[in-house]
């Protein structure tokens, strides 16, 4: 049966390919192999949290589903963990393709299912490119402040810091300048 909403959503798929064609460039993994059977979600650590699972996020794409994709929060809670990819028996490299669906994303301009993510993700990326390595505390405490939840886990990092599992001061590799130079798009964490 027919309804407005399956009207819509087939109006904004792309059959031709387009997208799946993009992703499958960006991602290095021909995606299109994909059985659906299911084995990527038997071992993934979030799936319970996930709407679409990772093969239903693979079928999106292969139909098009653009928008669908890329504002899925299932992109952003995927860990890149690659239990996903060890699971399936066609060896689809799922765990690449949540990454080039998540830089899509972020190169679009798309709606952000999950921003808090993406700027955990930033301040990993922002303490590399500083120190040549993560500083896990600063992390932590950058990504708290601009999420406005400074203290929800000092309990934790009360812990972490006794069992010295956190340094203190960050420590910095002896050519960082060569690891800075992959990363011309970050600011250094000043963004």
């Amino acid at each position: 049966m027919r309804t407005e909403s399956s009207d819509k959503k087939r109006n904004n798929a792309e059959p031709e390919g387009g997208f799946c064609e993009e992703i499958v460039r960006r991602s290095g993994d021909n995606f299109r192999r994909c059985l659906h059977c299911q084995c990527c979600g038997s071992g993934c650590p979030v799936v319970d949290a996930m709407k679409y699972r990772p093969n239903g996020v693979i079928r999106l794409v292969q139909l098009g589903f653009r928008r669908e994709a890329l504002e899925s929060s299932d992109i952003w809670l995927c860990m890149g963990c690659n239990t996903c990819s060890t699971e399936c028996p066609m060896a689809v490299d799922i765990a690449a393709v949540m990454s080039a669906l998540r830089e899509t994303a972020v190169e679009e301009g798309a709606r952000i299912a999950e921003p808090g993510i993406l700027n955990f993700h930033k301040e990993v990326l922002n303490s590399i490119k500083r120190y040549g390595r993560t500083h896990k505390l600063e992390i932590m405490m950058r990504h708290k402040l601009r999420q406005l939840e400074l203290f929800s886990d000092i309990d934790i990092g009360l812990k972490m810091l006794s069992k010295r599992k956190l340094d203190l001061r960050p420590s910095k590799i002896r050519n960082i300048s060569a690891v800075q130079k992959l990363f011309p798009g970050l600011t250094g964490g000043k963004e």
